[in-house]
């Protein structure tokens, strides 16, 4: 086997970015244009009154709209490195602001569950009724911990609130093919699993895996 899965890229982060990015487009393109019109047309309109500007604000309106521009390629860039990966000992969560080790001893079990009903749109108002419609019929794989890796506190300063389905200790994980993602993650976590049972593996070892084939 290899010594790693497959990348499954994280459906939640790639959409949240693509609506952020097109906002920040926007302002820029509006601050940029409204800077270059006030500079512009007073020259080119003499016989016009316009209300004049220190040029001082006309800087700080084109650098937010420069900055804005720039903000936009940054997402972009950055909207396909969030992803998980199945290793031999543990699931990679991995996004462009952390890196998550979740070990095969913290997972319990995971399921199959529609976005809608781990999040139902009617409990929402607002945007994020609006951003939870279109995936309200996709699959997530939602992962049932131990415990977290890192503080909830933590996670939730890197990761949107529709990661987590409850206040357990629960993972929700879309990916564009759930099924792939499961299988691919199963194959390495019972390969892990097994090997705690080879010879030479200690009682305690043998214990905990019991433990947690009981618990699959």
């Amino acid at each position: 086997m290899s010594p790693n899965g497959r990348r499954h890229s994280l459906v939640l982060y790639t959409y949240m970015l693509d609506r952020w990015w097109r906002y920040t487009l926007a302002i820029g393109l509006v601050m940029l244009a409204l800077a270059a019109g006030l500079t512009i047309l007073p020259v080119r309109l003499v016989h016009y009154q316009f209300l004049r500007i220190s040029d001082w604000i006309l800087w700080v309106v084109a650098g937010a709209g420069g900055y804005a521009i720039t903000l936009t390629f940054f997402l972009i860039s950055i909207r396909k490195m969030a992803y998980v990966q199945p290793f031999a000992t543990h699931l990679l969560l991995k996004t462009p602001f952390l890196r998550l080790d979740i070990s095969y001893r913290r997972i319990l079990k995971a399921s199959s569950v529609e976005m809608q009903h781990l999040f139902p749109p009617g409990r929402y108002k607002g945007w994020r009724q609006r951003l939870l419609r279109p995936l309200a019929s996709r699959t997530a794989t939602v992962l049932d911990l131990k415990d977290w890796p890192l503080p909830r506190e933590v996670l939730g300063m890197f990761l949107s609130p529709f990661f987590f389905p409850d206040k357990t200790s629960r993972l929700a994980l879309l990916v564009p093919k759930w099924m792939d993602f499961s299988m691919d993650m199963d194959s390495f976590r019972s390969t892990w699993l097994d090997s705690l049972q080879e010879p030479g593996s200690t009682p305690q070892l043998d214990l905990l895996a019991s433990i947690l084939r009981s618990n699959k």
